[in-house]
């Protein structure tokens, strides 16, 4: 298992300082990208015999706070995700990850707030209202009508009544900085 520590500095007053009597230091356990992808290895090895959920991201805090994000081709129910759950701490408890065992696992969807990561997410979501954010922070809305290997097409409405145009906008992924799905009412 690879660790990696980070020292703290403190600044007393023009100076900086480390881990003297006068000014203590202090050592944070840090996950490191090969937890993370041991991780996504046993997620991804849990989900192999259900194909319609997949992985979307894993995270982990300095507390040993395991975030998992699975999504789904038809969502993901509550009831999926508590199985999940279950299965993904046993899996992780019998690795020795965490020797002590000091871990929390969080397992979940992604949430309508969070960007969409994946082709697969923008195939789920056509037919739904997309906020499009540019890579120079340009910002287009419209719906999302389909999904390719390297792009996106949304259909957006410019104008109001009789001046009302429809057009298409065909968007490659390397312009997008995020896109989130847009609740409409």
């Amino acid at each position: 298992m690879e660790l990696i520590y980070y020292l703290s500095y403190i600044r007393t007053g023009n100076e900086q300082q480390k881990g003297t009597k006068i000014v203590p230091f202090s050592f944070y356990l840090m996950a490191t990208d090969t937890m993370i992808q041991q991780i996504e290895q046993l997620v991804s090895s849990m989900l192999a015999e259900e194909r319609e959920y997949f992985l979307v991201q894993v995270k982990i805090k300095p507390t040993n706070n395991i975030k998992v994000f699975i999504d789904g081709d038809n969502g993901l129910v509550i009831e999926k995700c508590v199985r999940f759950n279950r299965r993904l701490y046993k899996l992780i408890e019998e690795t020795g990850l965490f020797p002590e065992g000091e871990f929390s696992l969080e397992l979940s969807s992604p949430g309508i707030d969070e960007p969409l990561k994946m082709n697969r997410q923008y195939t789920k979501n056509i037919g739904r209202f997309v906020e499009v954010v540019f890579t120079d922070d340009n910002i287009k809305e419209g719906k999302l009508i389909q999904v390719a290997e390297q792009d996106i097409i949304i259909e957006e409405t410019i104008g109001k009544g009789k001046n009302e145009v429809i057009q298409q906008l065909v968007i490659p992924f390397s312009s997008i900085k995020k896109t989130t799905v847009q609740i409409k009412f």
